[in-house]
């Protein structure tokens, strides 16, 4: 295994130097903590992580989560983390002190789960899921749902999960058919089956308590007739104890990475005595799960940021250690009675390395963004303050799900690519993390239906005041590296590509008011990769700002050598990735319709 899965210099100068933690801290909210505080925090994370995560990561591979007996078992890992990320605060983090919560800001719980999850990524989502699930009760469920379900859910003893998709919906929510029937005993009859559920039963829970969406008895039809349930595993009783719910796991999915990640198959009422207790109102359970569906998805691009971040470490390690081949001399030849150099001296080793470092850290900028984006919205002391980082966060999560899933598999590619053959054998970690990684571009919402979400749903809300917000945001970092001699050049590059993005839409928009909707979304996929795009190029212009003010000023809080590797990698990102955006305008603004079924069919 690799000595090094996680740069945490790197994280502390993004948590603290670009997204400015003392600004959130400044808030009514999170007053009690301070910088000392938090990074003392962090820091046990990371022993935590380096102890109980990391050393039991390949383990974990190789001895997958496995069905038997109508349970799952799983390695025994899980139970120590869920224990212990209950008595750490982890899974209380952010919520109010009255219920047992810590009341952190969700940048800093969202840092400490990439900590972890670049150590281990089989592990945190347990205990995430089950702060999720215990958010959503708190949020719209009932004071005595709360007191039953949530002090055990906190403490780790209880996990929760959240129940959306069937075997015959796949994400088309509006095609479940569980269903839910009112009884007169405050409770309501739940039936049927719920497939991929993450963290779904395992020997180490004494108790699931399931969030599952289903339809009550007579309800419209589509996503309008959706309510949303608490459905445990075993049903608490008035003395205390527990009875059997008729919740029954019918299988668990084998897959190609995430193997010690159990993955459930489950099956409700089959003995017609599965007992659900509504959560809020009837027919809002989509609404009320789009609460936990947006930390979710920051959860998503977390947990891919955080394997492309331990798989560059992998083969930045492997780099520095194996030497191959020699570098070329003035003459264009190598000399065989030379040493052989080390492969990172290697141009294309050097490309590969520089892209997974910018992938990876530009990821994480853009997961804790969205984190602070999140404390803002939900710290406001005004209405427009509110709406502004509503609109912000809205705009930007599907780039925050999306991007660090589709270019961090890209990235750990390269990473297994510089390892060369070994990249491809059990003995070398990097196959691990190019098969966990795999699925993030599936959770939570495919890269398709993010990418319709961008621009069908997030470009036009209120008129485009999300765009022109985040727009707004680009231009004050534009203005900033403009007054740079060495920056101006990559600020006018930045500049142009967020007008030539107004172009792309100018052509895209009008298609969309004709009420062609399939053709306006055909290329949907495009337009995300283009703004991802921008988005980075963003924030790497932000941290080379930052970094080239603090050489200038002499700040000794970080090396030079690191001030200066952040410039390194934003003029790579320009150089090869920035470009891209002119042929993904090109083939957005051709009217070529290639992808559209037509009546007569020719290929597929």
């Amino acid at each position: 295994m690799p000595k090094k899965y996680v740069d945490i210099e790197t994280l502390k100068y993004i948590l603290y130097d670009i997204h400015k933690l003392k600004n959130s801290l400044a808030r009514e909210r999170f007053q009690d903590h301070d910088m000392e505080s938090l990074n003392l925090f962090l820091d046990s994370v990371k022993e935590f992580s380096d102890r109980e995560l990391y050393p039991y990561f390949k383990e974990m591979d190789t001895t997958p989560a496995y069905h038997k007996d109508g349970t799952v078992l799983v390695h025994k890992q899980v139970e120590k983390v869920m224990q212990q990320s209950g008595e750490m605060g982890i899974i209380a983090a952010c919520f109010n002190y009255d219920i047992g919560g810590l009341q952190l800001p969700f940048i800093i719980l969202q840092a400490a789960l990439y900590i972890m999850e670049s150590a281990n990524n089989n592990l945190p989502g347990y205990a995430g899921l089950t702060g999720g699930s215990a958010e959503l009760i708190v949020e719209f469920g009932t004071k005595e749902l709360i007191d039953t379900f949530v002090p055990n859910m906190l403490s780790g003893k209880w996990a929760g999960t959240m129940c959306l998709t069937e075997p015959q919906a796949g994400s088309s929510l509006s095609d479940i058919v569980t269903k839910a029937t009112p009884t007169n005993q405050g409770f309501y009859k739940i039936s049927g089956q719920k497939i991929f559920i993450s963290g779904g039963d395992h020997q180490y829970s004494e108790n699931f308590v399931h969030l599952v969406l289903a339809r009550i008895e007579g309800a419209p039809k589509g996503t309008k007739g959706i309510s949303l349930f608490v459905v445990p595993k075993n049903r608490p009783k008035s003395d205390g104890t527990l009875e059997y719910n008729d919740v029954m796991t019918v299988a668990d999915f084998q897959k190609m990475g995430q193997r010690g990640y159990c993955t459930t198959h489950l099956g409700f009422g089959d003995s017609d005595d599965c007992r659900g207790w509504l959560v809020g109102e009837e027919h809002a359970g989509l609404k009320q799960m789009f609460l936990m569906m947006n930390g979710a998805r920051i959860a998503v691009g977390r947990g891919a940021a955080a394997i492309s971040m331990a798989a560059f470490r992998a083969s930045l390690q492997y780099a520095n250690e194996r030497p191959q081949g020699r570098k070329l001399t003035s003459t264009g030849k190598k000399n065989p009675s030379e040493k052989q150099s080390l492969i990172i001296v290697h141009p294309d080793v050097r490309r590969m390395l520089l892209l997974q470092k910018a992938i990876s850290e530009g990821s994480l900028c853009l997961v804790l963004l969205a984190s602070k984006y999140h404390d803002f919205e939900t710290t406001a002391t005004s209405k427009e303050e509110k709406e502004k980082y509503h609109l912000l966060l809205e705009m930007i999560i599907p780039i925050v799900k999306t991007y660090p899933s589709e270019a961090g598999a890209e990235s750990v590619d390269n990473g297994l690519q510089v390892l060369g053959g070994y990249g491809f054998c059990t003995d070398f970690v990097l196959q691990q993390y190019y098969r966990d990684i795999r699925i993030f571009a599936v959770y939570e919402g495919t890269t398709g239906i993010q990418s319709q979400d961008l621009l069908g749903r997030k470009v036009t809300m209120q008129n485009g005041k999300g765009l022109e917000l985040l727009s707004a945001e680009i231009l004050k970092t534009i203005a900033a590296a403009s007054n740079d001699i060495d920056l101006k050049t990559y600020a006018t590059i930045l500049g142009d590509k967020l007008k030539l993005s107004q172009k792309v839409l100018g052509h895209l928009l009008p298609i969309a008011k004709k009420g062609n909707y399939e053709r306006f979304l055909a290329d949907a996929n495009l337009f995300m990769e283009y703004m991802s795009i921008v988005v980075l190029g963003w924030l790497w212009l932000e941290m080379a700002v930052d970094a080239k003010n603090a050489l200038k000023n002499g700040d000794k809080k970080y090396s030079e050598t690191f001030y200066e590797s952040k410039i390194h990698t934003m003029k790579f990102y320009f150089k090869y990735e920035v470009p891209k955006t002119n042929a993904l305008s090109e083939s957005l603004m051709n009217n070529e319709e290639v992808t559209i079924k037509k009546d007569k069919e020719y290929i597929l």
